[in-house]
């Protein structure tokens, strides 16, 4: 079993290793970040944002909680969405689900979870709304990934309704929001293709 002081040796030798390659690499990575994107995520363990889209440590923003959600009460994921929108001049917001996310099958489940139903509840209600097309699907395996799906989506709509994003879109700020869905079972990240721009302001 892995303990505390032997991620502290890996840490070492990481950085032994990542200064043998590229001597600079600290010293640049130290600078200002200047990233483009703000990843709003799961915080499932098997799911690294930069890792999984290729990209470099300072390129990505990253807001992790239980099954993605975007709720207009979290004063820390909307502190994020702030800073990542007002501070560093993010491009792009990506809500990114997953496949087989476990907060998404436990609010399709009949079990007592505890203190996380009050968080689950939110992803409730987006089965509420779409009950239909989530319960025709034809095994529940599909039937949970529907609904990842669909709670992609309904974030995506959350973020664009804050007040923080409307307020950028108003003032002529570059930011488009994006909707994604990574599967565990192949490493490919898909587009649910429910892109939102300053088109969207009515």
């Amino acid at each position: 079993m892995t303990k505390p002081v032997d991620l502290l040796k890996f840490n070492q030798a990481w950085a032994e290793s990542v200064k043998a390659e590229d001597a600079g690499y600290f010293d640049r990575l130290s600078e200002q970040q200047t990233p483009e994107y703000l990843w709003i995520g799961c915080s499932d363990s098997r799911i690294a944002a930069n890792q999984i889209v290729g990209m470099e440590p300072g390129s990505i923003f990253v807001h992790r909680n239980i099954a993605n959600v975007v709720v207009h009460t979290d004063l820390n994921c909307l502190s994020v969405i702030q800073y990542a929108v007002e501070v560093l001049k993010v491009k792009h917001i990506v809500v990114v689900g997953h496949y087989g996310c476990g907060g998404v099958q436990a609010a399709l489940g009949e079990a007592n979870n505890g203190l996380i139903d009050n968080w689950l509840e939110h992803i409730r209600d987006v089965y509420r709304q779409h009950k239909t097309a989530v319960d025709s699907a034809t095994s529940e395996k599909e039937r949970a990934n529907r609904l990842c799906e669909l709670n992609v989506i309904a974030q995506v709509g959350h973020v664009a309704d804050t007040t923080i994003v409307r307020n950028a879109w108003r003032d002529g700020q570059d930011l488009t929001l994006h909707g994604w869905i990574y599967s565990l079972e192949d490493g490919i990240v898909r587009d649910l293709q429910v892109t939102r721009d300053a088109t969207s302001l009515t």
